[in-house]
């Protein structure tokens, strides 16, 4: 028998001989992760989803609630760049989101 193994098996003797069974530990463990990205999640360190990186035009006009053709004007008047592969057009979201970062303005103008 290997080394690593009888360690693993003294281990889990241990842990038994103090009241832990392995599925007590993995629960705890667990719980402690989910607290922890609980935690995250609340202070706006992870986003609770993920979506694509890349969005079309009618994706982008839904993430900046506007219409279509009001993004397809941005994008005309180069306010919003372009992602083309192939044939097809995209707009990333980071570049949607240095359009709202950079057009927040304090007080009422």
């Amino acid at each position: 028998m290997c080394h690593s193994t009888d360690t693993t098996r003294q281990s889990v003797t241990t842990m038994q001989e103090n009241g832990l069974t392995l599925d007590a530990l993995i629960d705890a463990l667990a719980e402690r992760v989910a607290a922890k990205v609980r935690a995250e999640l609340g202070a706006g360190g992870l986003s609770a989803t993920v979506g694509p990186r890349l969005l079309t035009v009618e994706q982008a006009a839904s993430y900046l609630g506007r219409s279509k053709e009001g993004v397809e004007h941005m994008v005309a008047s180069a306010k919003i760049p372009t992602v083309r592969i192939d044939r097809r057009v995209f707009i990333d979201v980071r570049d949607l989101d240095r359009l709202i970062d950079d057009s927040k303005v304090t007080g009422l103008r």
